[in-house]
């Protein structure tokens, strides 16, 4: 009597109509599965396409065996807040453990030879077992599919995915899908997307196989490799034994309504399988933070250069911390392109003789390679320290990449001399007298002239070089200076992307400490040292005297508190100054922070337009202030926010006035 069952899952780079070379990739995953002995092969969400019923259009789980289609489940809770817009394409089945005709398209009749299949929710029943399918999103809502399916018998639960990643979230994923198979027992297995879908998001692997609790297989989270295929093999006597034990899951499942099963003429077990043996469980590997910076953006760039069919990247570097964590970011993709060829990788290969048009080269140094790849460009103007040209040209030359090191104030005074030859007037820096009005504008235009010379060496540096193709601008501006609009619009913030718009100014430091060590760059260091500065204002005695904390009022530490509380905790003004009141009552009078508060709520508002002009940057923090499906917001707003500055103002007051009688009570 057979028991025993191997089922496998994967993760793959499925790119939006790419039809060819998706089903390249959904064949060769059959393939693999197979050849491990899989009698179960499941892969992600909208591998293939999604399914119209009834004039209706649902995003789908096609279910095949042997050229015949057993059931087409649609998806019943679709994601529709933050980065998802599903309500926008699909519609949610909402006919709970129901079922319709669905009448295949002539085409696909003369295929499978069937007029009608099972549509809707529904679980298959084998000769051995029962399978039931979640969709991606189904396995996040508070009473899950699963629950109910695992009452009913269902003794393998399916979900293919499309779960993009976000920093630290593989432990919420992970930990869904042990407590799902801890609590009600079963088999778990989870497939996702994998690599940039032509967007904002990279989509993070993680594919996984779970029994009662326990992880059997795991899959790579970030990868090169289009094609992954993890497969376990398993004992349902396991899952049996495991839920009988669990008297509270047993009355639950007594009372439990049906699904409808469709019968399946197919077991997933063999009969003589005494002598197989069957898979350990073991323990989830997770990346540390600095970890996944350096690996998930690293392949997002690939996939976007690869597929833009661009030659390379440009990256203005500034010598400050956020444009050498962008270098990094493109040396840690050489890195593992480098190894991904070591490893046997013929897509990748391929991929890199026709990005550098060289159908003999076979890349061995990460350092060689990122020469090829990358030309980084210092921008001096006479506000520019000697230290920050120094460190721009160590960095690059430890990294390898062509460095360009330019003196810009040539474009600056031209630009400058069109405005006084026409209005007679010539603004000064605010050292030198000038208003605020001058200083900002004299420091905008060093700004958006980086820009322009930034696209003017991506379009024609390889041309002047002999070499064909153009180059990709690479932006580094911070999720934090993004979110009080701490960036010139249309300067080296506009760039085609930005790997780093995502991430939170402190977890980039911890990148660049990572980096230092992992790739042995010592240039890092005296970046990581020193203070961040744009360096558009004048020195002092040589010196840099403008740095950006004391520009913005705040730090980058209480950036990403205010930065989480508006966006994850949807606070506003006065709320967030309730909150902080308890958080920051240790270092913080009052009065101290409703300051900060006000500040940051003035300088967020008043800049918030810039916003929707920003680069599309990787996705990778749940407070990124992105205008174009995250974060949709206002760009113009009361900036000076009078009835909830009113409001905080009076409770200070209040506040104050309470503490003072305090103390004169002591008195």
């Amino acid at each position: 009597m057979g028991r025993k069952v191997t089922v496998a899952t994967c993760a793959l780079n499925q790119w939006a109509l790419d039809f060819e070379g998706n089903l390249q990739r959904i064949l060769k995953s059959i393939e693999i599965a197979k050849n491990r002995g899989a009698r179960y092969r499941l892969g992600p969400e909208l591998e293939i396409w999604p399914v119209m019923h009834r004039n209706v259009r649902y995003n789908c789980r096609v279910i095949f065996l042997n050229r015949r289609i057993l059931l087409i489940r649609p998806k019943m809770a679709l994601a529709n807040e933050a980065n998802y817009r599903e309500l926008r394409w699909f519609t949610p089945w909402s006919r709970s453990r129901h079922t319709e005709e669905h009448f295949l398209p002539r085409m696909l009749q003369d295929l499978t030879q069937q007029e009608t299949v099972p549509f809707g929710d529904a679980v298959l029943a084998t000769q051995d077992t029962c399978i039931g399918s979640e969709i991606c999103e189904e396995l996040w809502t508070p009473h899950s599919p699963h629950v109910d399916m695992g009452l009913d018998g269902v003794e393998i639960i399916t979900n293919a995915s499309g779960s993009h990643h976000v920093l630290r979230k593989a432990h919420a994923r992970v930990d869904l899908v042990t407590m799902a198979t801890t609590k009600n027992g079963g088999i778990y297995l989870l497939a996702n997307q994998k690599g940039c879908d032509g967007d904002r998001l990279y989509y993070d692997g993680c594919a996984l196989i779970a029994m009662n609790g326990g992880i059997f297989a795991q899959g790579s989270q970030f990868s090169l490799d289009d094609v992954e295929v993890l497969t376990a093999t398993l004992d349902l006597e396991d899952v049996r034994s495991y839920r009988a034990e669990i008297s509270s899951r047993n009355l639950a499942a007594s009372r439990v309504s049906p699904y409808p099963r469709v019968k399946v003429d197919f077991a997933l077990s063999c009969h003589e399988d005494l002598l197989q043996p069957v898979s350990e469980p073991l323990e989830w590997k997770y990346h540390r933070p600095e970890e996944e910076i350096s690996l998930g953006p690293a392949c997002w760039l690939w996939d976007f250069l690869r597929r833009s069919h661009q030659a390379g990247f440009l990256l203005p570097l500034s010598g400050g911390m956020d444009s050498a964590a962008t270098a990094c970011l493109v040396y840690s993709m050489c890195f593992q392109v480098c190894e991904a060829v070591r490893d046997g990788n013929q897509e990748v290969l391929a991929d890199v003789q026709a990005i550098l048009n060289q159908n003999s080269y076979i890349p061995q140094d990460p350092r060689e390679l990122c020469g090829r790849l990358l030309t980084t460009c210092y921008m001096a103007s006479e506000n520019s320290s000697q230290e920050t040209c120094s460190r721009a040209r160590e960095l690059a030359q430890q990294i390898g990449s062509h460095h360009i090191s330019l003196n810009m104030d040539p474009a600056v005074k031209a630009i400058l001399g069109i405005f006084r030859l026409v209005t007679g007037k010539s603004p000064l820096f605010a050292v030198h007298g000038g208003s605020s009005r001058e200083n900002l504008a004299l420091q905008n235009v060093q700004a958006r002239i980086r820009m322009v010379l930034a696209y003017l060496f991506a379009q024609l540096s390889l041309w002047s070089r002999g070499a064909r193709g153009g180059l990709l601008v690479l932006g580094s501006a911070n999720v934090d200076e993004s979110l009080l609009g701490y960036l010139t619009k249309y300067d080296c913030s506009s760039a085609d992307i930005n790997p780093i718009g995502g991430i939170s100014k402190t977890d980039l430091r911890a990148f660049v400490q990572f980096c230092m060590e992992r790739f042995r760059l010592p240039a890092l260091q005296g970046i990581l040292c020193a203070p961040a500065t744009a360096e558009l204002e004048p020195l002092a005695n040589g010196q840099v005297s403008q740095t950006d904390e004391e520009d913005m009022g705040m730090t980058y530490t209480e950036l990403s508190v205010f930065g989480r509380l508006r966006k994850i905790a949807k606070m506003g003004p006065y709320s967030m100054f309730c909150k902080l009141l308890n958080m920051w009552r240790d270092t913080c009078t009052p009065r101290q922070v409703a300051d900060k508060v006000k500040r940051f709520f003035s300088r967020y508002s008043l800049n918030r337009h810039k916003m929707t002009t920003l680069t599309p940057a990787y996705h990778a923090e749940n407070y990124s202030p992105d205008d174009n499906r995250f974060d949709l917001r206002p760009f113009l707003y009361n900036t000076r926010w009078p009835w909830q500055f009113r409001c905080i103002e009076d409770q200070v007051l209040q506040l104050e006035k309470r503490a003072q009688k305090d103390l004169d009570g002591l008195d």
